[in-house]
């Protein structure tokens, strides 16, 4: 047998570790010596800078680097491989059930579940036991039926996940990187949970709720009316949204959410609705009322973190907040980041009797924000793109890819940046988002969704050329692959003229008439 030269890294950035070993031998076989110095669980690896599973044979020289639960392929690898245990442990504890993956929900993955009769808590209990004695006895996924290719050698690597049983199915909650030791604390997110219910219908009546069903709409030449629908249907929401403002008497509506949600295109429209109804609004930002640059705290990084609360000049925020209410006059900020300060007198403002702010920034829905503000006056949404659309019965499209890829379109457009920056800010931007935003998500008193079924197919003409651009040798080649293979599951949408040019989309691939 030949012997292969190995270079093994533990982690990416590590320094290589020469090694000898027998071509036909897998990267488990080859990481087992090291195992005692693995930091995280690693649940995949790159081989020359390919993604591949612990079970590939090595067959020629390379260099391997192993990959653990804060790398995003090596997280779907083990979320995949959560995904497909529930699914063998459920049809073994309840034979003819079937699942259908769905959302993130409640720090976990909601799935439902169709029997022959009403699901049980026991009946979860009974399958969470099943997983766990699969976990015990690290039955191997090739003896799992359909079990995926890019999944963990066996059921021992899953290591933490939990099951709960929600509405007419399961959650299913797996260890996430910013909670390695264990789960985050479960809070059942009902407005959340109506809102995904609300698009899954949408996508039953309007027939697409996989990737194939798109593409088929597609091919058949209906998509322009599946566009006009969708959008039909999100000009329909924000007049609700505007009327129920109004009827409750609400002055100040504050609006988040996470980035890449189309927080200003729906701001802008919905100012436009507020009109309508019978109410000129007012549209601020937050971001004219930073601290002075010398003035915002430095994080551990040595940076200075302009998304954190301790950067808004919350006294003077609140103080012309009041001042609005009471009929006053203020001057408001433009905040001038050239000078990194504040700059006064180029507007004042004073409201009429009843007239309403509309103010967008990421720490809308904290209360911390607005302390000097009474509830009573105050309207809060959380904006998000809530997608149900799916690969197929058992494979999710994570939210957080969607508006990653958005991202990814709109920086390209705006910033003039490629994919490789935006892949490489995203992670920071994540962790802004579990802090400031994701914990505040129950608080609003409404959420917009701000997906589109046929979205992906949109995005698809700008973003796939961009990720297809990062060379194979680069560090960041094997996430521009993992969004590109999310990408070729939908068709591309190569005439974007029925879009509208208000379309929160439209913030995203270009055109719009709002931003």
């Amino acid at each position: 047998m030949s012997m292969l030269k190995i270079n093994l890294r533990l982690e990416p950035g590590f320094d290589p570790i020469p090694n000898a070993i027998e071509a036909g031998a897998t990267i488990e076989q080859l990481m087992e010596p090291y195992q005692e110095s693995f930091r995280y669980p690693v649940y995949a690896a790159r081989v020359n800078n390919r993604v591949c599973p612990l079970t590939q044979v090595l067959t020629e020289d390379a260099e391997v680097v192993l990959l653990d639960v804060r790398d995003s392929c090596a997280k779907e690898v083990y979320q995949r491989s959560v995904i497909d245990l529930f699914r063998c442990a459920l049809e073994r504890t309840l034979p003819g059930a079937k699942m259908i993956i769905g959302n993130s929900l409640n720090r976990g993955i909601f799935t439902e579940v169709r029997y022959k009769r009403s699901l049980l808590i026991l009946d979860v209990e009974r399958v969470e036991l099943t997983m766990w004695n699969m976990v015990k006895n690290k039955v191997s996924f090739q003896d799992i039926p359909h079990g995926l290719d890019m999944v963990v050698p066996h059921a021992g690597y899953i290591s933490s996940f939990d099951l709960k049983k929600c509405r007419s199915g399961i959650v299913i909650r797996i260890a996430e990187d910013t909670h390695p030791g264990g789960m985050a604390p479960y809070v059942d997110n009902k407005k959340l949970y109506k809102a995904f219910e609300e698009q899954k219908k949408w996508g039953e009546k309007l027939g697409i709720n996989t990737c194939a069903d798109l593409n088929r709409t597609i091919e058949n030449g209906e998509i322009t009316g599946i566009i006009r629908i969708s959008e039909a249907l999100q000009e329909k929401n924000i007049a609700s949204l505007a009327d129920q403002i109004l009827k409750n008497g609400k002055r100040i509506v504050l609006i988040a959410g996470p980035s890449s949600s189309g927080k200003t295109s729906f701001a802008h429209r919905l100012c436009t609705q507020l009109w309508v109804s019978g109410q000129k609004p007012v549209y601020m930002g937050t971001d004219d009322y930073y601290l002075d640059r010398d003035q915002i705290p430095y994080g551990p990084d040595g940076t200075q973190n302009f998304e954190n609360l301790d950067s808004i000049d919350v006294k003077l925020f609140n103080e012309h907040l009041k001042t609005l209410l009471a009929g006053g006059e203020v001057d408001l900020p433009r905040f001038d980041f050239g000078l990194g300060k504040k700059v006064f007198g180029e507007r004042k403002l004073k409201l009429a009797d009843g007239q309403p702010m509309v103010i967008e920034g990421i720490h809308g829905l904290n209360e911390k924000l607005t302390p000097a503000i009474p509830k009573s006056d105050k309207f809060k949404i959380y904006i998000s793109p809530l997608t149900q659309i799916r690969i197929d019965d058992t494979t999710r499209i994570p939210l957080t890819d969607v508006r990653k890829l958005r991202r990814i379109v709109r920086d390209a457009k705006k910033r003039n940046w490629d994919a490789r920056q935006t892949i490489i800010a995203w992670p920071k931007v994540r962790a802004g988002e579990d802090v400031n935003i994701f914990p505040y998500s129950d608080e609003a008193d409404a959420i917009f969704n701000s997906a589109f079924v046929y979205e992906l197919a949109a995005l698809k003409k700008d973003a796939l050329p961009m990720l297809k651009a990062i060379p194979e040798d680069d560090e960041y080649y094997t996430e521009a692959q993992r969004l590109a293979r999310l990408l070729s599951h939908v068709d591309e949408l190569a005439d974007s003229r029925d879009i509208a040019n208000n379309s929160i989309l439209r913030e995203f691939i270009g055109g719009s008439t709002l931003v």
